[in-house]
């Protein structure tokens, strides 16, 4: 699949321990991928791989067929890969609409057209009257719509989300999957989703894939990957609320 996103039997060990072992995927433009797993399968270091954080010990990245393995982070976003982290990592002590503006600049675009593809990305999102409001102070639901408004800027073909229901409510992730649709939909962005809210990345993914102790052990579309026992064997064991979860969104 040469228009894409790819993790191409990326390995990844640290201090002689596998974090990641052979792992492929790809992430086509335009359509929502779900990466799921337990706590520790190796999720988020599969996301810092593909966006520069963490060079594999083996295997390639590649971005629509070219090698950009190894690449530093701020080149690959430069090349249009963004991401958001499960922390949020806004500018804290700067206005919302600032905390856009510097990432428009920072990939090279002139002050005041930065101030206006802002403003632009804040009423696209429907959040521009969070415009003016210090970042720091604003509510866990509105920080995570923020960093993916950030995320955005420049338009990305790629963007990788991680954990960005964490915390929320049913209603609240119910807002967030409208909102991942769109950006899918009208941006024509390829978006990874690494989740464990289970229902939500059944309810909205065209393919997932499931991680566990950094091997992908299936791979699917919603309906398979629902019926999978591999599935349902890789969370058991785990915290309850997470082996609920499964079950919950399977049956």
């Amino acid at each position: 699949m040469s228009t894409a996103l790819q993790a191409d039997n990326v390995s990844v060990s640290f201090a002689g321990l596998r974090a990641l072992s052979n792992v492929a995927l790809a992430l086509p433009p335009g359509r929502i991928t779900g990466l799921i797993g337990p706590n520790g399968a190796g999720k988020t270091t599969l996301v810092n791989v593909l966006t520069g954080f963490q060079s594999p010990t083996a295997g390639r990245v590649l971005m629509n067929g070219d090698d950009i393995t190894g690449r530093s982070a701020h080149i690959i976003r430069r090349l249009g890969v963004a991401r958001t982290f499960q922390s949020g990592r806004l500018f804290n002590d700067l206005p919302v609409v600032d905390n856009l503006e510097v990432t428009a600049i920072g990939l090279g675009m002139k002050r005041r057209d930065a101030a206006l593809r802002a403003g632009a990305m804040l009423e696209w999102m429907g959040i521009e009257h969070l415009a003016e409001r210090t970042a720091g102070a604003l509510p866990y639901t509105d920080e995570r719509r923020v960093a993916i408004a950030r995320a955005l800027m420049m338009e990305p073909r790629y963007l990788l989300l991680d954990e960005p229901a964490a915390g929320m409510s049913h209603d609240e992730a119910t807002d967030l999957a409208a909102m991942i649709r769109r950006i899918a939909a009208e941006i024509a962005c390829g978006v990874l989703l690494i989740e464990h809210n289970i229902g939500l990345v059944l309810e909205i993914c065209d393919m997932i894939h499931v991680l566990d102790s950094g091997e992908i052990i299936e791979t699917g579309d919603p309906a398979f990957i629902r019926a999978s026992e591999k599935v349902r064997h890789a969370y058991m064991g785990t915290q309850g609320d997470v082996a609920q979860s499964v079950e919950e969104a399977i049956l």
